[in-house]
């Protein structure tokens, strides 16, 4: 009796895919118009599989239990905290084509500061998921204002998107800037002005 899974992968260390799984992905070859049982695509169906198992990896995680580990000793450090040029991948869900860019993340501490790393973790958690960028931007930003309770909390994502410079209207070259702000940074013409120019987008 067969469990759909291929022994050999077990025996390799990868994580087995089900026939039905793979199935799914011969028909979308057939679809295309391409022979899914040439020599080329003949394990094309495991690695696909494989791949969106991993592009969709943040579906498996909280990117808050990034922000657990805090420090309250900030040596009365009280101005802007800023990661830039995070690259990061994901992908849409409208036509599960990539998005690919680079994220801007700021807050102005109160009483507790982060591992710089767990601002990119964060970011990479809410990208690894099938997304559209305004909810992306507007996670990261909820969850470092939730975790870490700042005066402020600034995110940019500038992104191309492939369901545009790949098909439809074909635009290659266009970037899109969304960000979301909370706090001081929303409501104090000054700190968003400050923040927004360390950004570069000043």
């Amino acid at each position: 009796m067969s469990c759909g899974h291929d022994h050999d992968d077990q025996e390799d260390g990868k994580i087995p895919v089900p026939e039905e799984i793979q199935d799914a992905i011969r028909t979308l070859l057939k679809w295309s118009g391409d022979d899914p049982e040439r020599e080329g695509l003949r394990d094309t169906p495991k690695r696909v599989a494989r791949a969106w198992k991993e592009y969709c990896s943040g579906n498996e995680e909280d990117p808050a239990v990034h922000m657990s580990r805090v420090f309250h000793e900030v040596g009365g450090y009280d101005e802007v905290v800023l990661l830039k040029d995070i690259p990061f991948q994901s992908h849409c869900e409208h036509h599960m084509a990539p998005i690919t860019g680079k994220a801007a993340i700021a807050y102005l501490p109160d009483q507790k500061v982060v591992g710089i790393s767990k601002l990119a973790r964060v970011l990479h958690g809410y990208a690894r998921r099938l997304q559209i960028q305004e909810r992306l931007t507007a996670e990261v930003a909820q969850c470092v204002w939730d975790h870490l309770e700042p005066h402020g909390v600034a995110v940019v994502i500038e992104a191309q998107h492939g369901c545009m410079t790949g098909r439809g209207v074909r635009t290659p070259g266009v970037g899109m800037i969304t960000s979301r702000l909370h706090g001081c940074f929303l409501d104090d013409p000054r700190s968003r002005k400050e923040v927004m120019s360390l950004m570069g987008y000043g």
